[in-house]
């Protein structure tokens, strides 16, 4: 049996059915802060508590997060899709008319009206296809738990409700 190559453009289709969270990985550098929209981004350990991101090694953002070696991932609520899509924007000011305070361990953006916050520091970073493989030790993190999540499926978002059902 021969491996037949995979389209890009059908892996997107297909994977987009795969429902996710939004995030915004921010940073304080020298510079000032920069941050980026990131769908990949997952827990992955509880001891040591350690989540994991997979930035595109194309992004022109990473370098600046990955040269400070500290991070925030701010976990978007529904209502929060202009925030995604201001992050994920080339050469604009990603912080225009957006509110921040800094995280309390690292000093990274927590953007205001988030679901949830992890304040990390990069413990070490893989090659991962197009994409790295960053895995990141918790240093604080918080969670609102009167907001919804802003979920992405099939190249959009979309409400969730935030009810809960067992099933």
């Amino acid at each position: 049996m021969s491996e037949q190559a995979l389209a890009p453009a059908e892996l997107r289709s297909v994977l987009g059915h795969f429902a996710s969270g939004v995030s915004v990985v921010t940073a304080s550098t020298g510079a000032g802060p920069v941050g980026m929209t990131l769908q990949s981004f997952c827990s992955l350990s509880l001891d040591p508590p350690m989540v994991l991101i997979c930035p595109g090694q194309s992004s022109t953002s990473w370098p600046g997060i990955e040269g400070v070696g500290r991070l925030c991932v701010n976990v978007l609520a529904e209502g929060q899709g202009e925030v995604a899509r201001q992050f994920a924007r080339s050469g604009i000011d990603r912080y225009a008319g957006i509110s921040w305070t800094p995280a309390p361990s690292t000093g990274s953006p927590v953007l205001t009206g988030a679901l949830a916050w992890i304040d990390c520091e990069i413990d070490s970073v893989w090659p991962g296809g197009d994409h790295l493989l960053v895995c990141c030790r918790v240093l604080s993190l918080a969670a609102d738990p009167d907001l919804s999540p802003l979920v992405f499926f099939r190249s959009d978002f979309v409400r969730t409700g935030g009810s809960r059902f067992g099933g």
